[in-house]
């Protein structure tokens, strides 16, 4: 189940909070409860994806992004993501969040997310191509930030990383390949 709690109790943090600029970074502090855990009684992966999303919701609320959405009717979404898990979070472990807005190019924003442990470790970090959406669809990060009032804000470089995964991203077949009745036969 989303945790709309949480949403609710961060957004109206974040609106308490310091304005941010576009590519600051804003860091929240959580904790893992029982209901984030999987079998292993750590923070499940996809409950992790749940909780960057409060995180990316309060950047949102702090680089004053809510009434440009509002006002044009927009939405966000996310179009890609990865994801690396090296340490892990347990019942109850207090944890750190950053999220931060690391550049954009003709049609995605690229956003940072991290959870590190209170020793220091990062237990995971994510890379998420995200864009804003209208009924028309995708909206153009350049109509985005003269919505937002930055019409002259320019893009940092991708760090060789970003784009590395966005080359590797423009590979992948889309549609993915779709199965015929002979290759089911044989799977199946």
């Amino acid at each position: 189940m989303y945790p709309i709690v949480r949403l609710l109790k961060d957004a109206f943090k974040a609106k308490r909070m310091a304005p941010l600029g576009p590519l600051d970074m804003h860091v929240s502090h959580h904790r893992c409860w029982p209901w984030d855990l999987d079998i292993w009684m750590e923070l499940n992966n996809g409950r992790t994806f749940t909780l960057f999303d409060l995180g990316r919701t309060m950047l949102t609320v702090r680089v004053g992004l809510v009434p440009v959405l509002k006002n044009n009717n927009w939405a966000v979404a996310v179009a890609g993501s990865t994801i690396r898990y090296r340490r892990r979070i347990f019942a109850f472990e207090p944890f750190e969040m950053r999220s931060r807005a690391i550049g954009w190019d003709d049609k995605f924003f690229y956003i940072e997310q991290s959870i590190w442990k209170k020793n220091g470790e990062c237990a995971s970090h994510a890379l998420l191509r995200t864009c804003f959406t209208s009924k028309k669809g995708i909206v153009p990060p350049t109509e985005v930030a003269t919505a937002w009032g930055q019409a002259d804000l320019q893009s940092p470089a991708l760090p060789d990383w970003v784009q590395a995964w966005c080359d590797a991203e423009d590979k992948r077949p889309w549609p993915p390949m779709q199965d015929t009745p002979e290759t089911l036969a044989r799977a199946g």
